[in-house]
């Protein structure tokens, strides 16, 4: 695939710490590409920081979360002509080596996602914050009906018809970008693959799953999954009443 037809983006909220050392390594890992942060309302120089690295932004007057910052990206991407889409934390846990081998795997998937928890590196997640990531796994696993390990991953690779379904129906509400995002793949008939992949710890700011917010993050999981399996049956009814 023509690299120069792919786009890497960084949805960021307040990443001024971590952004310039990712900007400067994907930019060495991936000449080529276009890379382009959408920065999702920060009130820090997140976007100065961006424009003096050399990489394309696009501003959000106030912020959307990932979903809304995702679709966003997306739509530029549809709309510009690029094949592939590359999303990646701007936090500094994905690598960009690891980007060529989420590229490569669409030749066989719509959707590609970069898997922890998939047989390499050390990331080690606990408590229930891991008992709800192995739930969501699981169901979702047999919703595509292929072994997936890490559905709350962000370091995903999107290609021709999952850019083009996604750069409109991208859910902005939480967890959308990740879990919904698979619903409505199934819904698409995407086939969804995964690539395992070795993270790091964030590089910079703060994580939003101190261990104090396990309990919360759970129930807002469980919530999620309801919902998002119910929009799945419903959109079955529909293709039947068709």
């Amino acid at each position: 695939m023509d690299p120069t037809r792919v786009l890497v983006l960084l949805p960021a909220y307040n990443e001024r710490e971590a952004l310039p050392g990712v900007l400067a390594e994907l930019v060495e890992a991936l000449p080529d590409a276009t890379v382009l942060v959408v920065d999702d309302g920060s009130s820090d120089d997140t976007a100065a920081i961006a424009r003096a690295s050399g990489v394309r932004v696009l501003e959000l007057p106030f912020n959307l979360g990932v979903g809304g910052a995702l679709r966003a990206g997306l739509l530029l991407a549809q709309r510009e002509g690029f094949d592939v889409v590359v999303q990646c934390d701007a936090d500094g846990q994905h690598r960009p080596e690891e980007i060529p081998r989420l590229v490569a795997a669409l030749e066989h998937h719509d959707l590609v996602i970069g898997a922890r928890f998939a047989g390499e590196g050390e990331y080690d997640v606990r408590g229930a914050r891991a008992a709800a990531m192995r739930l969501l796994a699981a169901v979702m696993s047999r919703v595509h009906h292929q072994r997936l390990t890490d559905v709350t991953s962000g370091f995903r690779a999107f290609g021709p018809r999952a850019l083009l379904l996604m750069s409109t129906d991208m859910p902005r509400e939480y967890l959308g970008d990740t879990v919904e995002a698979l619903i409505v793949a199934k819904e698409g008939r995407l086939s969804v693959g995964q690539v395992p992949v070795a993270m790091r710890v964030r590089q910079g700011g703060v994580p939003s799953h101190q261990a104090f917010r396990s309990a919360l993050y759970l129930s807002r999981v469980g919530v999620m999954l309801v919902l998002a399996l119910i929009r799945l049956a419903r959109g079955r009814r529909k293709v039947v009443v068709a």
